[in-house]
């Protein structure tokens, strides 16, 4: 594996060291998060051609001719620069907090070697921390909330999985469990069955036989369930919709990878269902009554209530 991209000699000392080093997981996050933006940008752009967002008047100072600058409307694409800012501060931040409220011993032994790792991540609670700050800068500009989430939350999936491209490259300890080469199928690659993650970040050894590279199926399953998502964003129905079916597809994939997915013992909640499978079916079940609340055509051009 390959958890360094680049390392740049500084000509002195930095904290400590006299390396710059660039982490393949974050270049992953950073291309995760320009594709999500471009696409919500296209997105939102759409919705607002064609007056299918409902939105106070936005407006920005732009330069036209000679340099002058001038105040002109602007779609609510506009926000997205700033919407990224929250999601990338909002998201480490809770990521970073929820990992460390369910392993409160481990922080209590070494807080500050645990707030600085670079490890220690979790999913669910970024997701949650950065989405309240997104819904209190949304609403705050005015925008309808549910239109703007339907227009971002399907590019939230395929960044997703980009990013774990990065947990792949980096071998971050979110792999499967030991994989089976007898149990291989002809058509599917050994790479793609077991793999050993030589050189991860962790600095562990893996069993010879390797285990399952569940960061890739969650990157094929997320790049699918997207281009479900995008081929049904022009559907008939009620805003939420799409939001709704990206819940149910969210949890979906994240229950189904946690069957063969390496799991901590203390991330489990009694009869071996783990925080993550909970979560999961909790998103499914909001999901399923959005569907029954929102699979109603719309009333107006606007989108409906």
């Amino acid at each position: 594996m390959y958890p360094r991209f680049l390392e740049i000699p500084l000509p002195f000392e930095v904290l400590g060291t006299e390396t710059l080093t660039i982490y393949s997981f974050g270049v992953m996050m950073a291309v995760a998060f320009l594709v999500a933006a471009w696409l919500s940008r296209m997105e939102l752009d759409r919705l607002y051609k064609d007056k299918a967002l409902n939105s106070v008047p936005m407006l920005a100072k732009k330069t036209q001719g000679k340099g002058r600058r001038k105040t002109v409307r602007v779609s609510p694409s506009y926000l997205v620069g700033t919407v990224v800012v929250i999601a990338v501060v909002g998201g480490l931040a809770g990521a970073k907090l929820f990992h460390i409220l369910e392993n409160m011993s481990d922080f209590r032994a070494d807080p500050a070697g645990m707030l600085f790792s670079k490890g220690g991540l979790t999913f669910y609670g970024g997701l949650l921390v950065a989405g309240i700050g997104i819904a209190w800068y949304v609403r705050k500009k005015g925008v309808h909330l549910i239109t703007f989430v339907d227009a971002l939350i399907p590019n939230v999936l395929l960044a997703y999985g980009i990013g774990r491209i990065g947990c792949h490259l980096a071998g971050d300890g979110d792999w499967g469990i030991a994989s089976n080469p007898a149990a291989r199928p002809s058509f599917v690659p050994v790479w793609l069955w077991g793999e050993t993650y030589p050189n991860n970040i962790l600095g562990v050894a893996l069993p010879e036989t390797g285990v399952y590279p569940t960061s890739l199926y969650e990157f094929g399953m997320a790049l699918v369930l997207f281009g479900i998502l995008f081929a049904l964003r022009k559907h008939p129905f009620r805003r939420g919709w799409i939001m709704s079916m990206t819940l149910i597809f969210f949890g979906m994939e994240r229950f189904l990878i946690e069957q063969i997915r390496v799991t901590a013992r203390n991330d489990f909640v009694g009869f071996d269902v783990s925080q993550a499978m909970l979560i999961s079916v909790f998103l499914i079940v909001v999901g399923l009554v959005g569907l029954v609340r929102t699979t109603r055509r719309r009333a107006s051009a606007l989108g409906g209530a």
